[in-house]
């Protein structure tokens, strides 16, 4: 069945203009079933009841239930990467799961910062693959903050080739998840120190050295093979 983004679920929904060329294309006729999702996880089903030059008019159905997301959410603070490497982050890591991007600026990082232009484009990366994985959630990506400015809410887990502490082990589902990732050259001896000093447990990925746009999937894979 069809699904559509819309901007929130409403008795009768107008279809915002980024859906209206996809439902002119499927050529549907009033009387058409569907499903929507507003991006802050709710879903439901809908109807067409018009479609025209002037646009598309949808009635709420049944609220539905999505079970595709994790028991809290899981922010993904990534450092930030060159070339199309944070958009294969991001589209990857939002079929696995993740709720919220932070990108983040690190010493050893190759780029410090990104345009508005590349953050928009991350941004709709982020929207094409909750729809396509078939997400009740949209994923913020948020703009780039120097990682001493990183804030932990609940519980956090840093990618770190020195430790011996696994993910699976001490991860639980009472609180938000925060993962950290960084850059092709690691993290600074003084960005673990700050990262350990805000409450972050640095885990292991394994004995082998993973690419910065490997390591960020890896953590969310462990995640994403416990099942939920």
């Amino acid at each position: 069945m069809h699904r559509l983004r819309v901007p929130a679920l409403v008795p009768e929904m107008s279809v915002p203009p980024a859906e209206l060329h996809h439902l002119r294309v499927l050529r549907l006729r009033p009387g058409a079933e569907l499903r929507v999702f507003d991006g802050q996880g709710g879903e439901a089903s809908a109807t067409l009841l018009r479609l025209d030059e002037g646009g598309a008019l949808l009635s709420l159905g049944e609220h539905l239930t999505n079970v595709r997301e994790t028991p809290q959410p899981v922010t993904l603070a990534v450092a930030l990467l060159k070339g199309d490497k944070l958009s294969d982050v991001v589209r990857a890591a939002t079929e696995l799961g993740a709720a919220r991007f932070q990108l983040l600026q690190t010493r050893y990082a190759d780029v410090q910062d990104i345009g508005e232009q590349k953050l928009t484009r991350l941004r709709r990366v982020a929207a094409e693959a909750s729809k396509q994985s078939r997400r009740a959630v949209t994923p913020e990506v948020l703009a780039p903050l120097p990682l001493a400015e990183l804030r932990l809410a609940g519980q956090g887990f840093a990618a770190h080739p020195g430790s011996q502490a696994r993910l699976t082990e001490a991860l639980h589902w009472a609180s938000p998840v925060t993962l950290v990732s960084g850059p092709e050259g690691g993290f600074s001896e003084a960005e673990i120190e700050a990262l350990t000093r805000a409450g972050f447990l640095g885990i292991t990925l394994g004995p082998r050295i993973l690419r910065a746009e490997t390591a960020p999937l890896a953590l969310l894979g462990a995640i994403a093979a416990t099942g939920v």
